[in-house]
């Protein structure tokens, strides 16, 4: 005689059916990365358990009342092992957010127990960056005699060059690089897609990357423009093992991310004149405020610039103002 289903294990069933359709939902669209889709499903999952629990078993069932129950059990970390960050408590709600958007839209679902719920305003860090100089120290360290050593200068300078997440030179194609004009098709986040161009210099490294370093590695043609030694397409991962070694054969005494290539991009363009709505538009920045973090970072150069530079910072005056 076999076990009897409990109510609670038939709720969990059903509740899966659902995150399991959302999950191949975003992953259909492109909605992210792969750690994205599997971040959405431990929430998702997490918030599936507490519901099970109380043997519901459709997600339309859910009140404000109940939501507030659950995200404030979340808040208090009794169901996360633990408190949680600000930061991650936000994006458990927008992971709700997001589910409950999709139902509502795609699912015919009438009710949002989501709306209303508000997450807690983040001090946003400034973006950590390298400075022109230690950027050009940095490729000056690659010999471009070796394959490999070619290979990995063309990829970090392609995502300093065109601001580029490191999914997204990962996933780079051959048909989304245009050499003649000198544009990138970029596919970011939630699956847009942005126009980049770059400059000569790159085309030229492309070009013998291309000839003298993928030619070389490649097994079989699979499209995908930056490849690891046996052939198959790089992996974040190796990029960031590259660029942490780069780092340290060019002698900068700082640990390396590949984020902080896009945070230079935007930095030196921004530093150089170029405004602020272009910036967004080449990085793929759907909202302004996000682009704007950058301006913090030349302000302060700009402030220190003054205080460096102006004669008047340094040379007491006669009539002297005291605070």
């Amino acid at each position: 005689m076999g076990h009897e289903v409990t109510p609670q294990q038939k709720a969990a069933a059903q509740l899966r059916i659902r995150v399991d359709e959302f999950i191949e939902f975003i992953v259909a669209r492109r909605s992210g990365s792969a750690a994205t889709a599997d971040g959405y499903r431990r929430d998702l999952e997490r918030f599936a358990a507490f519901l099970a629990e109380k043997e519901i078993a459709d997600f339309g069932q859910v009140d404000k009342a109940l939501m507030f129950d659950y995200v404030s059990l979340l808040r208090s970390g009794k169901i996360t092992r633990g408190k949680i960050s600000d930061s991650s408590f936000s994006r458990m709600l927008s992971t709700l957010r997001s589910f409950y958007h999709y139902l509502n839209r795609y699912q015919g679902l009438r009710v949002n127990p989501t709306r209303g719920l508000h997450s807690p305003k983040l001090n946003r860090t400034i973006p950590e960056f390298l400075t022109f100089d230690q950027m050009m120290t940095l490729f000056d360290s690659f010999d471009c005699e070796d394959p490999a050593a070619l290979r990995n200068r063309a990829i970090l300078e392609t995502m300093y060059a065109c601001g580029l997440r490191v999914s997204e030179v990962c996933s780079l194609t051959l048909n989304e690089l245009d050499l003649d004009e000198r544009i990138l098709t970029v596919s970011g986040k939630g699956g847009k897609q942005r126009i980049v161009p770059f400059y000569k210099r790159l085309r030229t490294l492309l070009i013998r990357y291309l000839k003298e370093s993928r030619a070389l590695y490649l097994k079989e043609e699979h499209g995908v423009v930056f490849v690891s030694q046996r052939g198959a397409p790089i992996t974040p991962r190796a990029v960031q093992m590259i660029l942490a070694q780069a780092g340290q054969d060019a002698g900068l005494n700082q640990p390396l991310h590949p984020h902080m290539l896009r945070h230079s991009f935007a930095t030196h363009l921004l530093d150089n004149g170029v405004d602020l709505r272009t910036v967004q538009e080449l990085l793929g920045h759907s909202s302004l405020s996000t682009t704007q973090i950058y301006t913090h970072i030349t302000v302060d150069r700009l402030k220190k610039s003054v205080d460096d530079a102006h004669p008047h910072s340094h040379e007491r005056s006669k009539n002297q103002i005291n605070a």
